[in-house]
């Protein structure tokens, strides 16, 4: 549970967001089986959300950074329309099988591209225009895929970063970057950004 909303609330909420794919519950008990870090799926409220803003943008072409175990991939890719697309990349080979695998089963791995390598190497080959950036990675790095991605955004495209309540009152690597990123965005004038204190999280930037 996010350690900035009370674990009441975010049960409230997941009981009053529309259930997803029947796989995800699967899907999350084998990640926190086999994996060290397995808060770091986005979980049903948050993946609920990345669906809906794929439907209400009406995007068609999605990058990600930080694929893991594929829940965010996968919920987004549900909601798009047959002829989208989604390029999702991480340096974690065995943590991509797993969501290669998931992405199979729920029948969207035709419309997800992975990709195994440094996230900005990774952007920069890449060819824009993309209607929707999510950004979940290593929070060192925010900073540098949010430079690679916004050229390549296109013009009511939306970027989301995940986990930027890091920043907030805590101690350590992940908190300073977050609070880099905050800043950066923030004092960006290219751009504008709401920061939406669900979970750990979640900001949404738009070009001005």
């Amino acid at each position: 549970m996010s350690p900035y909303v009370p674990e009441e609330v975010e049960a409230y909420a997941e009981r009053y967001t529309t259930a997803g794919w029947d796989g995800f519950g699967r899907l999350a008990d084998e990640t926190r089986a086999t994996q060290s870090a397995p808060q770091m799926m986005v979980g049903d409220v948050e993946g609920a959300f990345l669906s809906f803003l794929v439907a209400m943008t009406n995007a068609k072409r999605i990058v990600e950074v930080g694929t893991f175990t594929g829940w965010s991939s996968i919920a987004m890719a549900r909601a798009l329309p047959p002829d989208g697309s989604l390029v999702t990349c991480d340096i974690n080979e065995e943590t991509t099988a797993v969501a290669r695998r998931y992405a199979e089963e729920a029948g969207v791995a035709d419309r997800i591209e992975y990709r195994l390598g440094p996230g900005v190497e990774t952007l920069a080959t890449l060819d824009g225009p993309f209607d929707l950036a999510f950004i979940d990675a290593d929070k060192g790095g925010y900073v540098d895929y949010y430079e690679a991605i916004l050229p390549k955004l296109a013009p009511r495209g939306v970027i989301a970063a995940d986990n930027t309540l890091f920043g907030l009152g805590s101690e350590g690597d992940n908190a300073a970057a977050i609070s880099r990123f905050n800043e950066h965005v923030l004092h960006d004038d290219r751009v504008e950004a709401v920061l939406l204190p669900f979970r750990e999280g979640v900001t949404l930037i738009r070009r001005r």
